[in-house]
């Protein structure tokens, strides 16, 4: 009786390599489609097909994770937009801010993260020094450009911030047009005699979500600025 010859053994394709950029874009992804909390080690190692293991040999722990995600964001500003000396400091300050707008804006999930803790990675400090030398581009004193760089993020990120608050859903943000639209359907509905001055500036109030908002207010910052610090 001939002896059946052993089964043969299925052949395993190459296992894929696991990087670093592939735990962050795992993690973009979830914060844009879950919001903050479906970002998990456990999360991230489900939509990269490892287990938690293997994402803690990249990195410690989640915390470490959204520090790297941070640097990424902050590294796609371009800095060539507000960079370039020969052009008005306001110019390049306002161009900086929109940039910024832009790059967290399409990530919502992460802005809340992003000033969850301190930013002070290469790419940060990068951006904040090239801040410091547009402000004293601008003829800021060094302490008062310092002073300055400070109000600047905090309305820059603080603005992205409760823009993307104002959505109360996790993914990416509705049209601009959109969002003011359902704002002022809900101001509509505040009650005149209750609320009067309210319920007059409730069209400006539905625009607050806005860029022209966010330039508004950005533009003060700079008169202010540039009163104070004699420029």
């Amino acid at each position: 009786m001939p002896v059946p010859a052993p089964p043969t053994e299925r052949r395993r394709g190459p296992r894929r390599a696991l990087t670093e950029d592939d735990i962050l874009d795992a993690a973009l992804s979830l914060l844009d489609e879950g919001g903050a909390d479906a970002a998990s080690v456990r999360g991230i190692a489900a939509r990269v097909g490892v287990a938690p293991n293997a994402v803690y040999t990249y990195f410690p722990d989640k915390a470490a994770v959204v520090k790297a995600l941070v640097e990424r964001l902050l590294g796609e500003v371009d800095h060539d937009v507000f960079a370039d000396r020969s052009r008005p400091w306001r110019e390049r300050v306002e161009a900086l801010a929109l940039d910024l707008r832009q790059h967290l804006s399409a990530h919502p999930g992460a802005v809340g993260l992003m000033i969850g803790g301190p930013m002070d990675g290469p790419q940060a400090l990068a951006l904040n020094e090239r801040l410091l030398e547009l402000l004293a581009d601008a003829g800021l004193a060094p302490a008062d450009a310092a002073r300055a760089s400070y109000l600047l993020i905090v309305y820059v990120f603080g603005s992205i911030a409760l823009e993307v608050a104002d959505v109360h859903e996790p993914g990416p943000l509705p049209a601009e047009a959109q969002r003011i639209a359902g704002r002022q359907a809900a101001f509509a509905a505040t009650p005149p005699d209750a609320y009067p001055r309210s319920s007059a500036a409730a069209t400006t109030m539905a625009g607050y979500i806005s860029t022209e908002q966010y330039l508004w207010g950005l533009h003060r910052i700079l008169d202010g600025l540039v009163t104070r610090g004699g420029a």
